[in-house]
């Protein structure tokens, strides 16, 4: 591992970029250019998806065209707060030292809570946590603020209930992409509706968009056919944020890039250089360090958005450092 140093119009750089990937960026660059050559082959997410479509893509894990795998060790569970329900799949290991709330991705209209069933269990016994996975709404059916409604009541129910569900109150949060949007955002809106600021120990922050009014990353990466383009974004932006302008989607709650950060956790950030949210994880690292809050982010080398779906290298190396975080913090 290496450490850069690199500055950005955010605010303060933190000192250090943990820059990872460097070793097998030959293996993670063809990855890239085979999955780019097999782009006809795959439905195309540049454009809003038809019913059949978005079908397909929800009965499938995210990233592959097989369904995923349900264990028989994770269950569902609908927990009420204050008169709503919510949907949660829960993953509970012999030992629990601490409860990980986890928002999945999928542009907020693709994903599941038991599409990474065997992932979280790993997680659960090698970090020694409860897993929950918020089975929040998906847009377009349930446009903002549905998503963030049900992660923010999920949020709000574990921070009353952790100590009697699961015997301990070292609660963590995160998700990848717009699950890391989810985690934070839930995280904001515990501290400015609800008061509360210190129930999360720390928040994992995996390739999220943290500006949806798009930063330069965003806008300039282009039409390149891997996981997620400039298009593919603007598409989900739309199902997310119907009618929502540019401007108004700068508003701190939808994008918390231009948030009060003060209060927040302790958080890790984790982004590859041929990702176009890349600049939305630099520059949430420094706002986190401009608002004096413990922030490590780590850039992986060649990596493109939802690396993490893919049996790469870096893949087993970033999931390695994952578990470790959430099991020391």
């Amino acid at each position: 591992m290496t450490h850069v140093a690199t500055a950005h119009p955010a605010g303060p750089c933190p000192d250090d970029v943990a820059t990872t990937g460097l070793d097998c960026l030959a293996e993670t660059a063809a990855f890239n250019a085979a999955f780019e050559a097999k782009a006809k082959s795959r439905p195309d997410r540049a454009r809003r998806p038809d019913a059949v479509m978005l079908a397909a893509l929800r009965r499938n894990r995210l990233g592959g065209d097989t369904p995923p795998v349900r264990l028989a060790e994770a269950h569902d569970r609908d927990v009420e707060v204050d008169g709503a329900r919510v949907k949660l799949r829960v993953l509970v290991p012999r030992v629990v030292e601490g409860v990980y709330l986890h928002m999945h991705g999928g542009g907020w209209m693709f994903g599941s809570a038991d599409g990474q069933d065997e992932r979280l269990w790993d997680l659960a016994r090698t970090a020694r946590l409860a897993v929950l996975s918020v089975d929040y709404r998906l847009a377009p059916e349930h446009p903002f603020p549905a998503a963030l409604d049900d992660c923010e009541r999920a949020a709000l129910w574990l921070t009353r209930n952790a100590v009697t569900e699961f015997g301990t109150d070292r609660l963590l949060i995160g998700g990848e992409s717009a699950g890391a949007h989810l985690s934070l955002t839930s995280l904001l809106r515990l501290r400015d509706r609800h008061a509360i600021t210190n129930a999360f120990r720390a928040v994992h922050l995996t390739f999220g968009p943290f500006d949806l009014s798009m930063t330069p990353s965003q806008r300039l990466f282009g039409a390149r056919p891997l996981l997620t383009n400039t298009d593919s974004l603007r598409t989900a932006y739309e199902a997310f944020l119907p009618d929502w302008s540019p401007e108004q989607r700068r508003d701190p709650e939808l994008s918390p890039l231009y948030a009060d950060l003060s209060g927040m956790p302790a958080a890790r950030i984790v982004v590859g250089t041929a990702d176009p949210l890349l600049d939305d994880s630099l520059f949430l690292a420094a706002r986190w360090r401009a608002a004096c809050v413990p922030v490590e982010l780590e850039v992986v080398a060649g990596a493109m958005h939802g690396f993490t779906l893919f049996p790469l290298t870096v893949t087993e190396q970033e999931l390695r450092r994952h578990d470790e975080f959430l099991s020391q913090v």
